[in-house]
C-alpha cells in the first residue's frame, strides 16, 4: 500500500478570541494597552486620547465596577470595551430615536494597533449587543470622535444610527444608537 502523503492545512486557523470581565489586577495591562492604542491613534493623526482621558483612574473605576471587558488571544490582551449605563450630560441634547428607560452605553472601545483588521472591534461590539439583550436593555448607545473615520465606519456598517453630535474636550463626537431587541425597533416604526 502506498504511503499517504502528509497533508498540511494551507488555510490558517482564525484567531480564537476570549472576552471576559477584567479584574482589578489587570490595571497595568489595560493601561499599557491604552498607551499603545493612544500612540497608534496619534501615528494616524487622530488626537482622540491622551494622558487626561482615559486616565488610569477611569480604568481602575471600570475594573472595580466590573464594567470593563477584555479581548484576549493566545494570552495576549488585544482589545477592551466598557459597558455601563453612564451617559454624559451632553447626551441630553441628542435627538435619540429610541427613548428607552435604560440604555447600555459603550465606552473606551479600543484594539491594540497590532491586532487591527482582525475583527476584534466587531467581536467586542457583538459582545456588547449580546450583553445588552441578556441584561434586558433594548438600546445600545455610544459616541465616536469625528476624526476617527475607522470607528465611525465600523458603527455604521454594524447598523448603528447616527443620532446627533456632541462636543467634548477633544472636539466633535457623533452619537450613535441601535435597538438591540428587534420588536423594540418595530414598535417604534408603527
Amino acid at each position: 500500500m502506498p504511503d499517504i502523503p502528509e497533508t498540511h492545512d494551507i488555510h490558517p486557523k482564525p484567531d480564537l478570541f476570549i472576552i471576559e470581565a477584567g479584574r482589578t489586577d489587570d490595571l497595568n495591562r489595560v493601561t499599557a494597552l491604552i498607551a499603545d492604542v493612544t500612540d497608534g491613534l496619534l501615528t494616524r493623526g487622530i488626537d482622540q486620547w491622551d494622558e487626561i482621558y482615559p486616565a488610569r483612574t477611569h480604568i481602575a473605576a471600570d475594573l472595580e465596577s466590573g464594567t470593563l471587558f477584555l479581548a484576549e488571544t493566545g494570552g495576549r490582551l488585544v482589545g477592551m470595551i466598557v459597558l455601563n449605563e453612564h451617559q454624559e450630560p451632553q447626551y441630553a441634547s441628542v435627538d435619540w430615536r429610541y427613548r428607552a428607560d435604560r440604555c447600555l452605553v459603550v465606552h473606551r472601545l479600543c484594539v491594540h494597533p497590532e491586532a487591527e483588521g482582525r475583527g476584534v472591534a466587531k467581536l467586542l461590539m457583538a459582545f456588547a449587543e449580546a450583553q445588552a439583550r441578556e441584561r434586558g436593555y433594548a438600546v445600545l448607545r455610544l459616541d465616536a470622535f469625528t476624526g476617527n473615520l475607522r470607528a465611525m465606519g465600523l458603527y455604521e456598517r454594524l447598523g448603528y444610527r447616527k443620532a446627533g453630535e456632541v462636543i467634548f474636550r477633544k472636539g466633535r463626537f457623533f452619537c450613535y444608537e441601535k435597538a438591540v431587541v428587534e420588536d423594540y425597533s418595530l414598535r417604534l416604526s408603527q
